[in-house]
């Protein structure tokens, strides 16, 4: 991730205008967000129309991941050098026109093409979108203009999902999907409009950019990213059917989603605060001890007949963050150990997000959607073995 050194902040007319232009950033991290995990809430209904099993339909998020983050340094690596505007622009423009193909696709095979090409979008824009904006304001307010673009995929979380949720249940989710492209378009348009021209950074080899990895903390911190939330989304991806296998129908799912998504924002925000104060490992611990709680609480009511709405409301918020309360404190765990890259291990924190979404997607989906009671109980248990193997490695980290 390359800021650019072409920009100088104090030429910035209006602070209003350098945080205009910060906001719209964040929306294109809110697009982008919403766009990876948007196919959550309308799995069903996708499946269904492409005859394919829902947990063949999850492994749309796999490819995704998975694509994200093997294409992320790479795209550092190969557009290093292109003038920031331009690129963050034109990832926009390739995001949105994935998802337009991801709402017209007629058959399974083309669709995972399409969400293969949203990958290379999202991996274009989100490390970039982040190294941009904290150009754009003076040095004492870059933290909060990096928080604030970072919070897009965190309110994507919380408002996209279950906005597509309700969108497809009275327009379809090809409409749905239709509408994110139509996001990314106009949030383009905008930057085309309002960005400075920012020329890009120098090339650096991909080697010497993955040479970081060395680092015995960096190596042992990584992991624990991957693990983290490949528990949390054994289950999340097929959210509508993991909520009615614990008695909430399809229809009011989407307010679980919305209780999901306020638990992602406030782990997140109060996460950040609490590492400051106690410590990346503590928080971390609590956090996935939360999650282990959270989700064999899950497994249980699978197993009952019993309906219990507030208590799997509550279990929502409590999912949500424990889930995002991770990055805050991995991101300083991973600073610490590696003060001089930066930006470098907080990108690699990035693909590593990603990887755990994938690989957490697909072993959730591996006994088929339909059994909750799984996809429940496997979280938990990766959940577990992470928090043992931070505990087991925070000697190396420190």
């Amino acid at each position: 991730m390359n800021i650019p050194k072409s920009f100088d902040a104090s030429r910035t007319t209006a602070t209003g205008q350098s945080g205009g232009r910060v906001s719209l950033l964040a929306l294109g991290t809110f697009a982008v967000g919403t766009d990876a995990f948007v196919v959550a809430g309308f799995l069903p209904e996708m499946a269904n129309e492409l005859s394919v099993t829902e947990a063949a339909a999850g492994y749309s998020v796999t490819v995704f991941a998975i694509c994200y983050a093997v294409f992320s340094p790479l795209l550092a690596t190969v557009t290093a050098t292109v003038p920031r505007r331009r690129l963050l622009v034109s990832a926009l423009v390739v995001l949105g026109l994935a998802n337009l193909g991801t709402a017209f696709a007629p058959n399974f095979a083309l669709l995972l093409a399409s969400r293969v090409l949203a990958a290379l979008g999202a991996a274009a824009y989100t490390p970039n979108a982040g190294a941009v904006a904290s150009s754009l304001v003076p040095q004492e307010r870059r933290g909060r203009a990096l928080a604030l673009v970072v919070s897009g995929l965190t309110v994507a979380t919380a408002i996209g999902v279950p906005l597509g949720n309700l969108v497809s249940r009275f327009m379809g989710w090809r409409i749905a999907l239709g509408l994110v492209a139509l996001l990314c378009l106009l949030i383009g348009a905008g930057l085309a409009l309002l960005l400075p021209n920012l020329a890009g950074g120098s090339r650096v080899p991909l080697a010497e950019r993955l040479s970081v990895l060395r680092n015995p903390g960096v190596r042992v911190i990584l992991p624990v990213t991957v693990f983290g939330m490949a528990a949390a989304y054994a289950a999340y991806a097929y959210a509508i059917p993991a909520f009615d296998a614990v008695g909430i129908s399809p229809d009011a799912a989407q307010w679980m989603l919305f209780l999901y998504g306020a638990g992602a924002v406030t782990g997140a925000q109060s996460s950040g605060r609490l590492t400051d104060r106690f410590g990346g490992t503590r928080v971390l611990i609590v956090g996935y001890a939360l999650m282990v709680c959270t989700l064999l609480a899950f497994g249980s009511l699978t197993l009952i007949s019993t309906v219990l709405p507030i208590l799997v409301g509550i279990l929502a918020f409590a999912w949500g963050a424990s889930s995002w309360c991770q990055t805050p404190p991995q991101q300083h765990r991973l600073i610490t150990a590696a003060p001089s890259e930066a930006p470098l291990v907080v990108a690699l924190n990035s693909s590593g997000i990603y990887i755990g979404i994938g690989v957490g997607t697909l072993i959730g989906g591996l006994a088929g959607s339909g059994n909750a009671t799984w996809m429940f109980f496997s979280g938990a248990a990766i959940a577990a073995i992470t928090a043992i193997f931070l505990l087991s490695t925070r000697k190396i980290a420190t």
